[in-house]
């Protein structure tokens, strides 16, 4: 009877043992990824990663109407108890926000090394890639051309240019750069003569490149990716990169941000997830894909509409300047809009 307990006993053993290498195996297999980035554009590159490694992906992805802001707040709600290994932001602003209220820890990515120190953390918490850029899309059959942000202030274009609502999104980012290139006096000065030159507020960039496409307005400033998802639709407009003349101030390149967590609970997954995004096959598939992302790494192969970095004059800011900007000019925003 003895042996029959021992044998159970042992039995027993062997099967708890494996069941715990089995759960331990299947937590090692996942990582979890917060997204901002368009799930359109993000979703093949998570997929690509999951049949490379073998890693499953759960990934939680931005609405268009949250403005990028959703999983960030959910971060920030989680930061007791975290649920996510890694954040793929669609911009470095959130990125310096998530590390000033510690939500992110530091990896410095053997892949990063490449990439200009603009765009990366110098502590290793957020490292930029792929790009957009803020482009002038302007109608062909416009009689002149603007080749500066400086066009929105000038009476030739008077009712002749539409903006985004500078409160949400990429144009934020702009106002806040310019902000903090140009002081605060300066910045408020170019707004007001803005809103003389009767310019047009907009929803959204897709809204703005879609008036301008159809030429209600001969001008506005939007993301790199409207402006080349229009020309793929064979409207009768053509892109800008602003500011590029000798003494102006160039264009503000948004990357795409990685970080990792901190207390993620996949965090070796976490890395191995950071490194692929932070990969020069990942920028080249981003090039390649109809949001006709700018590498930041060099001798990466792009097609003929894409740029290379080096090829534009990059407005030089600190994003995160640009964070704390955002949040300061948040009241003359609301104010400037009409609200």
């Amino acid at each position: 009877m003895g042996s029959v307990k021992q044998l159970f006993a042992v039995i027993l053993l062997i099967f708890i043992a494996v069941f715990f290498a089995g759960c331990g195996k299947n937590k090692e297999s996942v990582v979890v990824v917060y997204v901002s980035e368009d799930q359109v554009f993000s979703e093949p590159i998570l997929r690509d990663f999951e049949k490379e490694t073998g890693i499953r992906v759960k990934a939680v992805y931005d609405t268009e109407e949250a403005k990028s802001t959703g999983v960030m707040n959910r971060l920030i709600g989680e930061k007791g108890n975290p649920q996510a290994d890694v954040y793929w932001a669609n911009e470095p602003d959130r990125a310096e926000l998530l590390k000033e209220v510690a939500i992110v820890a530091p990896y410095l990515s053997p892949n990063a090394q490449e990439i200009p120190g603009q765009f990366k953390d110098p502590d290793g918490y957020w490292t930029g890639f792929s790009a957009r850029a803020r482009v002038l899309l302007v109608n062909k059959n416009a009689k002149k051309k603007p080749v500066s942000m400086q066009a929105y202030t000038d009476p030739r274009w008077k009712g002749k240019a539409v903006i985004a609502n500078p409160l949400f999104g990429t144009t934020t980012d702009l106002i806040a750069a310019v902000f903090s290139l140009w002081g605060d006096e300066k910045a408020k000065a170019f707004m007001d003569a803005m809103k003389k030159n009767q310019v047009k507020i907009s929803t959204s960039n897709g809204e703005s490149a879609d008036w301008v496409a159809q030429g209600q307005f001969d001008f506005s400033i939007v993301d790199s990716d409207d402006a080349n998802n229009r020309i793929r639709q064979n409207k009768p407009v053509e892109m800008i990169f602003p500011d590029q003349g000798k003494g102006e101030m160039g264009t503000l390149i948004l990357p795409n941000v990685a970080l990792l967590i901190k207390g993620a609970p996949h965090p070796d997954n976490a890395k191995r997830l950071i490194d692929y995004l932070l990969s020069k096959e990942t920028e080249r598939k981003l090039a390649f894909a109809d949001c006709a992302q700018i590498p930041l790494h060099p001798g990466v192969e792009i097609p003929p509409n894409v740029p290379r970095l080096e090829k534009i004059k990059v407005m030089a800011v600190d994003y995160r300047q640009i964070g704390k900007k955002t949040s300061e000019i948040q009241p003359f925003l609301k104010t400037w809009v009409g609200y």
